[in-house]
This record gives C-alpha cells, structure tokens and sequence, in this order.
C-alpha cells in the first residue's frame, strides 16, 4: 500500500530485462516519490515471437501476472512490453486498479503533435500490436491518421549482445528515412536510450517509459 506520504506502490510487468532500467530511469526523473516493483517473465517475448500473435495461453498469462501484482499490494500496474496490447485491454476491462498499456500515453502525445506519425520498433511483434491502437485512439479524436512503419532487424540482437551503441545507431538509420513525421515514436521501453542519437537524426522524438510515468503520476494526483 502507499505510505503515509501519500507515495504509491506501482508494480511493472516486463516481458524483456533491457525495459527495466530505462523505466526506472522515467521514474527517477519523474516520479522519484512512486515505489516501483518491477516483475519479470521473459518467456514471454519469446512465445509471443514464436506464435506469431496473442494466444489464448498467453492472454491468460498476462492476466495472472496481473492478478499476482494485485495481490501483492500494487496501487496500479504498468506494462513495458508492447507486443501485449489485446491481453492488457482484456486486464484494463476486469482490473479495479488504474492500468496502463505501455504506449497508450505517448500516442496520445503524438497524435497531439500531429497526423503523420512514425512509428520505430526493433521488436516485429510490437508493429502488429501498436497499429490498431494509434487507429483506435485517432479514430475517437477525429484525426485522419497517417502511419509510417520502421522494423529496425538486428538491433534488439545487438543491444542483447552487449553491443548497444550499434542498436543506438541501426534506430537512428532507421529513424531518419521517416520524413515529414510530425512526431517520430520509440515503440519499445528497450529503445529509450535511443533517444538522443535519433533526436540527431530527426525530430520531435517521443520516448514510452516518460509518457507511461506522466500519465501515471497525473491519475494518481487526480484521482
């Protein structure tokens, strides 16, 4: 539970090790005031990559973890692994805590900036995931949406493989063949530490873990 500060307890699910960090360092900036409980599955990412969708299986996954967070005292629960989007809108729907969607928040800032988004992931499955959601949300803003897509390969191999500048730069690459984007977006938490080459390369560049920790701290202030 909170502590008599008034500080809340926000439990993270991650489906891959390299988001942990990146959202700790959100926080820190931030939120520094938030516990951050962080837990781990990584099969996940790699029955997901392996099924080619959200399965059943791993819909009911998702869901216990969720119930496991609660259980364990979480005030509200954020996911960092965008590829789950169909089995946290089904958490969203039965969960009495505030729960968030990895990207839901920095879409919304995107679609603030303008109509013509890019959209840059290293993680193939995220693509699937995230196009129906920036669909759904500027369908309900009356935004006539323009979506360009970037799959950066090799460059999740490459920050795994202990060689991140080379991820950072693969991103960049990728990133600076989107022209004209009013916002260009970092699909995975992995992908933040991109940030500041990409921002070399083009601009304005939105990160999910700061858009995730804004809205967070924003419900719970207002609620």
């Amino acid at each position: 539970m909170s502590d008599g500060r008034g500080a809340p307890r926000i439990a993270v699910i991650h489906a891959v090790r390299g988001a942990i960090d990146p959202i700790g360092d959100s926080f820190a900036a931030l939120w520094p005031d938030a516990r951050v409980d962080n837990l781990l599955e990584e099969s996940l990412s790699t029955d997901i990559a392996e099924a080619g969708s959200e399965n059943a299986a791993i819909q009911e996954r998702i869901a216990d973890l969720a119930a496991y967070v609660t259980k364990a005292g979480a005030e509200a629960i954020l996911f960092s692994c965008s590829a789950f989007g169909a089995s946290i809108d089904r958490v969203k729907q039965s969960s009495a805590l505030p729960v968030l969607k990895p990207n839901e928040a920095m879409i919304d800032q995107a679609l603030d900036l303008g109509s013509r988004i890019g959209v840059v992931a290293t993680f193939a499955p995220t693509l699937q995931s995230m196009r129906p959601e920036f669909e759904d949300r500027a369908r309900g803003r009356g935004i006539d949406l323009c979506l360009e897509e970037r799959f950066v390969p090799g460059a999740m191999e490459a920050l795994n493989g202990g060689k991140a500048e080379h991820h950072d730069t693969l991103i960049a690459e990728a990133a600076a063949t989107l022209e004209g984007c009013d916002a260009i977006v970092l699909a995975q938490f992995t992908m933040a530490r991109s940030r500041p080459v990409v921002e070399a390369a083009a601009a304005p560049v939105l990160i999910s873990p700061d858009s995730a920790v804004a809205r967070l701290k924003h419900i719970w202030q207002t609620r």
